[in-house]
């Protein structure tokens, strides 16, 4: 019996679907709901390097004579302005050489007069021929050995005394202090760097490219920054400077990445990741489980913004991320793109446009 009715049900259940279309009644489309998204500038055909956001400018400040450090006045992280005293020399060693200038001095001016005064008597005594010619002539000579003489212990006297200036080391500039590499007690030579200054002004990044990579990017390729502190936010930016020679521990070239705007908000010593193009097309990404394909022949559906149609679009596609693909031709930036259930659509279907909060949404152009 079981099998008797299971039997005619089935046929009935076809008879009532023929009936309806025999009747002429017309079935509506069914409006698939769909996940739309925009394509966004993909990062898989960009080469990211991390950095450190540093001053334009860091001049290395040191003393410019040689001597024993006795005081140390600002610490790393210190803001200073110009002219500011940083650190001291023992200023005793410099004292006895501006002593010591002074008394040379003293002595070229006594010699001076005595040398004068021979020469004033002599040319006297010449004049009534008295003396030869030579004797004067030698005279005349000791002056001017004596003038020369003084000439040399004022100039001497004069660098003694701007040494006994440079004991105290001075900041060339408003700026913070980036690094320090002495101690008091120190004895350092002249020239040797004492602090390193990240001066007040332009900030930009630092980034280390490997060997291979050093070649690939010119000075003046265009760039893209995030900070760490800003995630998602990129400013332009360019390569303004590359050390020419590798770091001997590292095998990094130092690379210089200059803002091109000059208000951007980065701190010293913030984090920074640097984003650089490869050579070629620069492609859009879409996720992964937007693109299908047909035959070997990757494409997606592109949703026409007016009718809310689909239509298959044919794309070119480069290596594939975790969750990510990008697309070298076939797509704009404004294209909304189907992100799931590909595989049961169809060429001009209409579909109701949703987030991925599950929420209609107007399909519009990227502005």
């Amino acid at each position: 019996m079981f099998q008797h009715v299971f039997r005619t049900a089935l046929p009935l259940s076809l008879i009532a679907v023929l009936a309806a279309c025999g009747n002429g009644e017309k079935t509506e489309s069914v409006i698939r709901p769909a996940m739309v998204v925009q394509p966004v500038p993909s990062t898989a055909l960009m080469d990211t390097y991390p950095g450190e956001v540093r001053a334009r400018y860091e001049p290395d400040l040191a003393f410019r004579i040689g001597g024993k450090v006795i005081k140390r006045q600002v610490d790393v992280g210190d803001r200073v302005k110009k002219g500011q005293a940083l650190a001291e020399l023992d200023p005793q060693d410099v004292r006895l050489q501006l002593e010591s200038a002074r008394a040379q001095v003293a002595s070229a001016q006594a010699n001076l007069q005595l040398v004068k005064a021979e020469r004033d008597r002599y040319k006297t005594l010449q004049g009534r021929q008295l003396v030869s010619r030579s004797q004067y002539d030698n005279a005349e000579n000791l002056y001017r050995a004596g003038v020369a003489r003084l000439k040399q212990a004022q100039a001497d006297f004069n660098v003694a005394n701007n040494q006994s200036g440079y004991a105290v080391l001075a900041a060339s500039q408003d700026g913070v202090i980036a690094q320090r590499f002495v101690e008091v007690g120190q004895v350092v030579a002249g020239g040797q760097t004492v602090f390193s200054l990240a001066a007040d002004g332009e900030r930009e990044v630092r980034i280390d490219l490997p060997e291979q990579a050093y070649g690939r990017y010119p000075v003046g390729q265009p760039v893209e920054i995030e900070l760490w502190s800003q995630p998602g936010k990129r400013f332009n930016g360019h390569i303004r400077e590359m050390s020419p020679a590798a770091d001997a521990q590292s095998r990094t070239f130092a690379t210089r990445v200059a803002f091109d705007a000059g208000d951007i908000p980065a701190e010293l010593g913030q984090s920074a990741r640097v984003f650089i193009a490869r050579e070629g097309e620069v492609a859009l990404a879409i996720p992964l489980s937007a693109l299908t394909a047909d035959a070997g022949k990757p494409y997606v559906w592109v949703v026409d913004p007016q009718s809310s149609t689909l239509k298959r679009t044919a794309v070119r596609v480069g290596p594939y991320s975790d969750n990510s693909v990008p697309v070298l031709a076939g797509l704009k930036a404004d294209d909304w793109v189907v992100a799931a259930g590909t595989q049961v659509l169809q060429e001009g279907q209409q579909v109701k446009p949703l987030d991925r909060e599950n929420r209609a949404i107007k399909l519009t152009a990227k502005e």
